[in-house]
């Protein structure tokens, strides 16, 4: 997986090889070592809930991504888009969670013409 943070947003992406392992009940994570002592983990894994939601501490964040949307967004693949969700933050604030599926990888396991 993926990571990128950029101001108020959150994107992972994600290969075909996490998309199947999140689909069979698995979870994602890229862990990311800064010092010996200092580490940020982000991890996905999937939710029956309608909502989304992100928890975590200082280093260790979890994404519950609904399942429905996923295999929604599934059945579009090979997609150049993915799925976004607005999570509240607190005071008028929400940070914008993007996950996609890597397009290239998408389209050298499903074949096809990438769609827009």
């Amino acid at each position: 997986m993926k990571v990128q943070l950029q101001q108020q947003t959150l994107r992972l992406r994600i290969s075909e090889h996490e998309l199947a392992q999140l689909l069979a009940g698995g979870e994602v994570s890229n862990l990311t070592r800064i010092t010996p002592t200092v580490a940020y983990s982000f991890n996905l894994c999937l939710t029956k809930e309608v909502e989304p939601t992100l928890v975590g501490s200082s280093g260790c964040w979890w994404f519950h991504l609904p399942q429905r949307p996923l295999q929604d967004y599934v059945a579009t693949l090979p997609n150049r888009h993915g799925l976004e969700f607005p999570i509240n933050v607190g005071q008028n604030e929400t940070l914008q969670v993007e996950i996609e599926v890597d397009v290239r990888d998408s389209v050298r396991s499903r074949g096809g013409k990438k769609r827009d």
